[in-house]
């Protein structure tokens, strides 16, 4: 767990040697998320904050009709919920999108080391900061760009953000993305018809491929320019060629 956020947090923030001696004694129970099981619920007031140690977790919103907005999706050594640290009831739901593993790390224990280590409290306050980054991205796709576009930048921000921090010899050009149809028409506004079309007038471009939880990007630059995608928001400090 520890290493897990460690080099997640150096991909945007310089820490020194006390941060990470400090950040390895930070306490912490481990919890397995099976396939759409919650990690918590909109309406709960928790005292530990999630981080995805494998697989990927999702946030969402419930509506009174029972429909579902996914907001944003999280992979390992991310921290989706870091903004319960100072907003006490969530107004929102995370879940494991396919099994999952988080560590749950005590808000005190937290809230402690950012007194005793001002770098790593910095770094946990970029992290928030970043999310909402990703969610006003969100807003834009979602309600100023066609479908295709859409769905292209949707693809590019996955994409990226994995492969800053994940790129491996032998996967060039894949990333995990174990959504189903319906859920990524949750995410982007659009109904399971829309969201075939769109897949598969993409898929005709020679730009991606999404099949069975695999994203493979195989024009990235085309695939950008279709999704109007421009990574800056995202705050990589060195990212990965990709």
């Amino acid at each position: 767990m520890h290493a897990v956020l460690r080099q997640k947090l150096q991909i945007h923030s310089a820490l020194d040697a006390d941060d990470i001696v400090a950040l390895n004694k930070l306490p912490y129970h481990d919890r397995a998320l099976a396939d759409g099981e919650d990690a918590i619920r909109q309406g709960d007031r928790p005292d530990a904050a999630i981080l995805v140690v494998e697989g990927m977790v999702g946030r969402y919103q419930t509506l009174a009709d029972g429909r579902r907005q996914f907001i944003s999706y999280h992979i390992t050594g991310d921290l989706p919920d870091a903004q319960a640290l100072f907003l006490p009831e969530m107004d929102h739901a995370i879940r494991g999108m396919g099994p999952a593993r988080i560590a749950l790390i005590p808000h005190e224990a937290i809230l402690t080391l950012f007194v005793r280590r001002p770098a790593v409290g910095l770094a946990i306050w970029r992290e928030t900061l970043i999310d909402a980054a990703i969610f006003r991205s969100t807003i834009v796709n979602n309600s100023a760009r066609a479908p295709l576009a859409r769905a292209a930048h949707f693809f590019c921000e996955q994409y990226y953000r994995a492969r800053a921090r994940f790129s491996r010899r032998g996967e060039v050009g894949t990333c995990s993305l174990p959504l189903s149809q319906a859920q990524l028409g949750d995410t982007l506004g659009m109904s399971i018809v829309t969201v075939n079309r769109t897949v598969q007038q993409l898929r005709r471009t020679g730009t991606m491929d999404w099949n069975e939880g695999v994203l493979q990007v195989k024009n990235w630059a085309r695939l950008a320019v279709i999704g109007e995608f421009d990574p800056a928001y995202l705050h990589v400090r060195a990212p990965r060629r990709l």
